[in-house]
């Protein structure tokens, strides 16, 4: 098939190497432009981006595709398909009919749980125990069009949002090279009972309130692991991530070290430490910060 696809991630890497291998015709690729990163502030070309300039693929990073330029472009390739991936904008209605299949979608969750733009972290953050990958038909809503193929993945207790990232873009590709060897699929409308959205994740969402439970600041801790990492302050003020934790017994005032192995009491039970990371440094076990800082007992983490 004439393929476009477009993404930006790496979740839409995994889709645009496969179905390179699967032998189609990629006759562009779509991304968000490259955007300033690291300490020097240059500019970075996205995951999808580099792949396809590896592979010698035209690449698009428009702004926007509001404007009729930008339209007539996407409509002049003569695609099959759109397989659009974590890409990052809209697209107008004469895009969605342009290809002949129309433009599918490979989205993280078992739609229409998790409509939006973080379903993995919402569905750890929500103790869900599994998720998976929904292709659909696009429509002009958010995540609202007709399925044409679903996977699940289990969502084990100590997995965490890169893990589960990993399995659903493996998976998502997957299904979507499948899902082209057998196009035209029939497609089933969502149902309209159990609709979630999963909003976007805010900056403050990832720092551990510790007045809140055990069990809801372990799931924080695996729904913003690795990026952008849960995090606290210090006894002196200093930010420090909280990579991976386990629940443990123990009570005490919300913040307070029970033990010196890291062990934080919150609003009810416990949360013990196992991974952690101060600015700058990378990211050490318990023990291994313990011997370097040495916060003891009654310490009050904020």
């Amino acid at each position: 098939m004439r393929v476009v696809l477009m993404g930006t991630p790496d979740f839409a890497a995994s889709a645009l190497a496969a179905l390179i291998e699967a032998g189609h015709e990629i006759v562009a690729v779509y991304a968000q432009p490259p955007r300033p990163a690291g300490r020097g502030q240059s500019l970075r070309k996205s995951p999808v981006q580099q792949l396809a300039e590896k592979h010698g693929l035209a690449v698009f990073t428009p702004h926007s595709l509001k404007d009729a330029e930008a339209q007539a472009a996407f409509v002049a390739h003569r695609a099959d398909v759109a397989v659009v991936a974590a890409y990052g904008l809209l697209l107008p209605r004469v895009l969605l009919a342009a290809p002949k299949f129309g433009c599918l979608n490979i989205h993280a969750s078992l739609l229409p749980r998790w409509r939006g733009a973080a379903p993995i972290q919402r569905a750890i953050l929500a103790g869900d125990t599994e998720t998976g990958i929904t292709i659909m038909q696009m429509d002009v809503g958010l995540d609202t069009g007709p399925m044409l193929k679903r996977g699940v993945v289990k969502i084990a207790h100590e997995m965490n949002a890169g893990a589960l990232h990993d399995a659903l873009a493996g998976l998502g590709a997957k299904l979507i090279v499948e899902t082209l060897s057998e196009l035209p699929l029939p497609a089933t409308d969502q149902p309209a009972d159990g609709v979630t959205y999963a909003a976007k994740i805010s900056p403050a969402e990832a720092k551990l309130d510790w007045k809140i439970s055990a069990t809801m600041l372990e799931r924080a801790v695996r729904a913003f692991a690795p990026v952008p990492g849960a995090w606290c302050l210090l006894p002196d003020g200093e930010r420090l991530k909280v990579l991976e934790a386990e629940m443990v017994p123990g009570s005490g005032a919300p913040g307070t070290l029970l033990d010196d192995n890291l062990s934080v009491a919150c609003g009810s039970g416990a949360l013990r430490l196992l991974l952690v990371q101060k600015a700058g440094k990378k990211p050490m076990r318990a023990d291994e910060f313990q011997r370097g800082v040495k916060l003891v007992r009654g310490s009050v983490l904020s």
